[in-house]
């Protein structure tokens, strides 16, 4: 048997021995060259999505991956649509308020919001096929996390790819992963986060208390997973009776 083919066993039986992975209602293409594996399709959710890249990457013989995994959306919408509440968030932001905010959109750019601040950040939005960009910078790793999980938020999204730079670069470390999932926590107005401790080793992200019902465990979940910079979640919340 080839590298190729080998590879690529090794990775579907990865994915096959997942729970959160479900070849057979959301399958995913591969292929796999010079060290390069690229994956391919629609899985459930954003915790399918990451457990996914984080399984293949350790996979030996594997040096780099094509990440091409979208996100089923939970409510089918336009590129337009995701557009405008993208943008519609990210100006109603209380934490975002000193950023200019620009959208791109059938090749025009348009300023929706010109900071006046000294020192502001720039957020570029534009959406592609239920996939949200945000580009150019920001002065914060926490702003940066935020937009990130705003977008994430809109019902149509199936991806968010995050390439703000952060002006002055700031070195990232796990405290500051927990601070961010604890202020989404907060904002989510479905999440008690006074009932949820966040702890972070190595970009695992680890919940622990109590919440309501089963509706919110998962919510809490996925809260921290589109979090940017976290690797994988592990949900020791438990229900009330």
């Amino acid at each position: 048997m080839s590298e190729k083919h080998e590879v690529m066993k090794v990775v579907k039986a990865a994915f096959e021995h997942e729970p959160r992975i479900n070849l057979h209602s959301h399958p995913i293409e591969m292929d796999f060259e010079d060290g390069v594996l690229t994956l391919e399709g629609e899985v459930e959710n954003i915790a399918a999505k990451k457990l996914g890249l984080e399984l293949a990457i350790v996979v030996p013989g594997v040096t780099g991956i094509v990440d091409r995994l979208h996100v089923m959306p939970a409510m089918p919408m336009g590129d337009g649509a995701v557009l405008d509440a993208v943008r519609d968030a990210l100006l109603q932001e209380p934490a975002l308020r000193e950023c200019t905010i620009r959208v791109r959109q059938k090749g025009k750019e348009e300023t929706v919001r010109e900071s006046l601040s000294t020192n502001p950040g720039v957020i570029e939005l534009s959406v592609k096929n239920g996939v949200v960009l945000l580009d150019d910078h920001v002065p914060s790793l926490g702003q940066k996390r935020l937009a990130g999980v705003l977008a994430w938020w809109v019902p149509g999204s199936r991806d968010v790819i995050n390439g703000m730079a952060v002006e002055p670069p700031e070195e990232d470390n796990d405290d500051e992963i927990s601070e961010a999932v604890r202020l989404v926590h907060e904002k989510n107005r479905l999440v008690n986060a006074d009932q949820i401790r966040v702890s972070t080793q190595n970009a695992v992200v680890t919940l622990e208390g109590l919440v309501r019902n089963e509706r919110e465990k998962h919510m809490a979940e996925f809260d921290a997973w589109y979090v940017f910079g976290v690797d994988k979640v592990v949900n020791r919340l438990g229900v009330q009776e």
